[in-house]
């Protein structure tokens, strides 16, 4: 809104309409805005919250000092989301594709863990929304994405022509006035399946060599893995997040840390002087994603004022599925999925310790005749717990790892 106002503006040359032509004071505006949102109106959405959910307790679990949660409100991602989205729609040119999916996932992925919420507060219904809905909506969500992914022509990379030697082609252009010409690589942008890689020198993979038996047709059937890779990425990470938020503070901390490392990723894949740095892939309008995700900061951080110990409010679903979705959705524009194992592992180890916990219950129950366990109960914070540590105490160390994760992250853009 403001941004096609200003554009205008600045056409009839309006003083100070031309800032927001720069990502960077765009940038700034969301966060902040974002910010100002979630702290000075949370207050007033909890309240509402409070009293929609008079005498609705939270489930115990059995564990030291949680029982004294009941009472506190949950759905408090509905915080997280309009602090997301009305700095999107106020400072980002929604004419781009890639904010146009990071919108719809936001939404889409919000509305169905706001039902699952709403289901299991107000129905009376622990059990929520079934599984099986939440896992249909997440694969929607991956056929969206990566069909757009395919069809759209705003969606491409911008790659070096290679002559037959496989040398860059180069092309001399003339310099600005009292300026020497210098040599320029020519250029093309072309609808790609290629990832980032990190810690190779070639650090491309190409999704079609997936598909290496079809011969010359692999290309072309290329989408169909990446669509289906898309689908997996949205559910496993989404269903991580999910999974985190059990501690105050904890899911919302951990996922403004790796927000921040895909704002500094995505702003290095949008700008053609450091990509080309740095050897990787240059996406054509993809450093419009950093206005979203400095929104998305700005709303995680604000919303830590209310859910860090001891928590206000929780996000509940209708939060933890849509971060999922947002950080998963966020690192594939950006062709930096493969980075998730390690950025969001976090979310993998807790994932990780929910299915080695079932499996080996589920193992020596048919072996054994009785169900062990390699944890005294997951996910993970919940094991530390058990083990009488303080809740704030794991929360931190989990953002200290998360940090040290997102530093990892970063510098494999030069570790080859």
């Amino acid at each position: 809104m403001l941004y096609s106002l200003f554009e205008y503006l600045d056409q009839l040359d309006f003083p100070g309409a031309g800032l927001f032509n720069y990502i960077s004071f765009r940038s700034a505006m969301a966060a902040i805005t974002s910010l100002l949102i979630s702290t000075l109106f949370g207050k007033k959405i909890i309240l509402m919250l409070q009293q929609a959910q008079i005498g609705e307790t939270v489930r115990d679990l059995g564990l030291e000092g949680q029982t004294n949660k009941n009472g506190t409100p949950t759905m408090g991602g509905l915080i997280i989301l309009l602090s997301t989205l009305i700095p999107l729609v106020l400072f980002g040119d929604l004419r781009n594709v890639y904010l146009r999916l990071m919108l719809f996932i936001t939404i889409w992925l919000g509305v169905i863990g706001f039902l699952d919420d709403y289901i299991k507060v107000f129905k009376k219904n622990k059990a929520g929304l079934r599984g099986k809905f939440k896992v249909f909506a997440q694969i929607i969500a991956g056929l969206v994405v990566g069909l757009t992914l395919y069809l759209s022509d705003d969606i491409v990379v911008r790659e070096k022509i290679l002559n037959e030697q496989g040398v860059p082609v180069t092309e001399i252009v003339s310099g600005e006035e009292n300026h020497e010409p210098f040599i320029n690589y020519v250029t093309q942008d072309v609808k790609s399946t290629k990832v980032n890689v990190p810690f190779f020198k070639n650090n491309e993979f190409d999704y079609a060599m997936l598909l290496w038996f079809l011969g010359d047709k692999a290309g072309k059937y290329a989408w169909i893995v990446v669509t289906l890779a898309v689908i997996f990425i949205i559910t496993f990470v989404s269903n991580g997040a999910n999974l985190t938020d059990g501690l105050d503070g904890l899911a919302a901390g951990t996922s403004a840390i790796m927000g921040t490392t895909l704002g500094v990723l995505a702003y290095v894949s949008g700008n053609t002087i450091i990509s080309d740095y740095l050897n990787i892939m240059y996406l054509p309008n993809a450093a419009e994603l950093v206005i979203y995700i400095s929104a998305f900061i700005g709303a995680m951080i604000g919303f830590l004022w209310y859910n860090s110990y001891p928590a206000q409010v929780f996000m509940g679903d209708t939060g933890s599925l849509a971060i999922g979705g947002i950080i998963a959705v966020y690192a594939i524009l950006i062709r930096k999925e493969l980075l998730i194992p390690i950025l969001c592992g976090i979310f993998v180890v807790e994932s990780l310790s929910v299915v080695l916990q079932v499996g080996w219950f589920k193992y020596t129950r048919m072996r054994y005749g009785r169900g062990r366990r390699i944890f005294r109960m997951a996910p993970l914070h919940h094991h530390y717990q058990k083990l009488n540590y303080p809740e704030p105490k794991i929360v931190t160390r989990f953002w200290i790892v998360g940090i040290m994760l997102a530093i990892f992250t970063v510098i494999t853009l030069k570790i080859r």
